[in-house]
């Protein structure tokens, strides 16, 4: 069996036949039943049924086909709105009785999807080792290569999930719903407005409405609550209450503001402290014991959204943190918000720590930033972090400088302000080029790179790196004349960067088109743990 279409199945108001009276039978029962199906055993009258499964018959969940397997079972039980064909069939027996092999043959006939328990090979679909938490479920195969490891690694991953998780899932599902739900009131609501001849014209009647105006709102919206998802740490959004989904809510169009502490007399108010803090690259080790000391002492994080859950994972659960929304076309709005919210905290007496990715004076507006805080009245410190542009090389084997191959590097931005193109560097055979924020406009940029007066030859080497350092990078590695094809193949894994030049093949030689590496275990081997001091040690030390 070779790799598998895993999918999810509306199973509701289906009929699965189950052939057999064993425990595995009844255990096949058992599930149809919790997914919504119908299941028919199918057995005869002098079969031993298992006390379990005779039980839930005598209950009225099963109906139990008193004989042995006929062929046309498979077109005669199951739902009128198909004709009686069977949704699914369940071979319990398993594969040496004489139907087995008739019965998968049967249903592949009929496309009817079947499973025959020990028989990979007249399997049609296998059962994933499933872990459930509410509209959560998780399920692990091995392809039929052994259902007790696929057991063991699912347990292994639910081990690993914070409590509480379907719980979250959920209210995530109600925020979806709500927010869907209120665009489309509001949309409603501006239709009936201009239906309703009786009320006056609205203020902005003459306002140029372009068509795509809610669906752009909506879009937007969404795609915040999907970057929710994606960059707040499992244990937080595991943590998430009905008040929080509120207080997102209503967040979205009024950033949370800070008041100041009502103790004390009038003027005895701390005054705020900004951190400017780089992230480094990912892994949570190669944070600077600065930034950690930081992290653990801050009232308020304001985080970059690339910020791994590894890193934000180490945040006291007291401390309020905020991911920036930046999105395409929202950039400069969420950046502004981000000040804002900041300058709030520190004028109520708050520790605020900017948590940038890399780090923050490399192309992370660290230098923006200092300054508005600073015309503000707020002296930033500045905290450095390992920037991936020199780092992500190393966790790739590039090394970007090497006698006789490259003298010298160049960092480089692919994204310019406002998004514009910036114009690249020419070419020099000597010199490593490493674009950050650039794979997102690839094309563009490589066709940039190889055209007259720039000059960079088709065959240049080039490595596209993802996510380097944490468990799930991935280098590409390939030349400027491929690597466009490698990405449209291969998916994007942000965040990534470019890297162009000879150095690129000096510890990696290839001769496909491109080669692709996955994982990361590179300080695994060196004893560096994960497990940075608490917040109790450090106020020990």
């Amino acid at each position: 069996m070779g790799p598998a279409l895993l999918t999810a199945v509306n199973c509701t108001g289906h009929v699965h036949l189950i052939i057999g009276s064993n425990p595995l039978a009844g255990a096949r029962c058992t599930r149809s039943i919790e997914v919504g199906a119908t299941p028919i055993l199918i057995a005869p009258e002098s079969a031993t049924v298992h006390y379990g499964l005779m039980q839930r018959i005598d209950e009225g969940e099963i109906q139990w086909v008193r004989r042995s397997f006929r062929e046309d079972d498979l077109t005669s039980l199951g739902r009128s709105e198909v004709d009686g064909v069977v949704d699914a069939v369940f071979v319990t027996t398993g594969r040496k009785q004489v139907q087995t092999t008739q019965i998968s043959s049967l249903c592949r006939r009929l496309r009817i999807p079947v499973n025959v328990v020990d028989a990979p090979n007249l399997c049609s679909f296998t059962l994933l080792s499933t872990h459930s938490d509410g509209p959560l479920q998780i399920g692990v195969t091995t392809s039929g290569k052994g259902c007790k490891l696929s057991t063991r690694i699912r347990r292994e991953i639910a081990a690993s999930l914070p409590l509480h998780l379907g719980e979250a899932v959920e209210r995530l599902g109600t925020m979806r719903r709500r927010i869907w739900e209120e665009d489309h009131a509001l949309e409603l609501s501006q239709d009936l407005e201009a239906e309703d001849e009786d009320i006056g014209q609205p203020s902005n009647f003459n306002q140029l409405i372009a068509a795509e105006s809610f669906e752009a709102a909506r879009n937007r919206r969404m795609r915040w609550l999907a970057q929710i998802c994606e960059y707040w740490p499992l244990r937080r959004l595991a943590a998430i209450s009905d008040v929080d989904v509120e207080t997102l809510l209503r967040n979205y169009t009024s950033p949370k503001t800070f008041k100041a502490s009502s103790t004390g007399e009038p003027g005895t108010q701390h005054k705020g402290r900004i951190i400017l803090a780089g992230s480094g690259p990912g892994n949570p080790d190669l944070l600077t014991r600065a930034t950690h000391k930081a992290i653990l002492s801050a009232d308020l994080i304001l985080a970059d959204k690339l910020v791994p859950s590894p890193v934000l994972d180490l945040v006291p659960r007291r401390v309020t943190v905020h991911i920036a929304r930046k999105f395409p076309g929202n950039a400069d709005k969420a950046q502004e918000e981000l000040l804002q919210m900041g300058l709030e905290g520190l004028k109520a007496g708050k520790v605020v720590v900017r948590l940038k990715q890399g780090d923050p004076y490399i192309y992370g507006r660290g230098g923006e930033e200092y300054d508005f805080f600073r015309s503000n009245g707020y002296l930033p410190t500045v905290l450095p972090g390992i920037t991936s542009a020199l780092s992500a090389p190393l966790f790739a084997a590039i090394p970007p400088t090497h006698r006789s191959v490259a003298d010298q590097v160049l960092v480089c931005t692919g994204t310019g302000r406002k998004g514009a193109a910036p114009d690249p560097p020419e070419y020099v055979s000597s010199r490593t080029v490493v674009f950050l924020m650039a794979l997102h406009r690839l094309s563009s940029l490589v066709e940039s790179l190889v055209e007259v007066g720039k000059g960079y030859p088709l065959n240049t080497p080039c490595a596209v790196l993802e996510r380097a350092s944490c468990p799930d990078q991935r280098v590409i590695r390939t030349t400027l004349e491929h690597v466009c094809a490698a990405i449209e193949e291969e998916g994007s894994r942000p965040p990534g960067l470019l890297i162009v030049g000879n150095a690129c093949t000096i510890l990696n030689k290839f001769h496909q088109r491109w080669v692709v590496e996955e994982g990361f275990k590179g300080l695994d081997d060196i004893g560096v743990s994960s497990d940075l001091p608490g917040i109790g040690e450090i106020l020990n030390v």
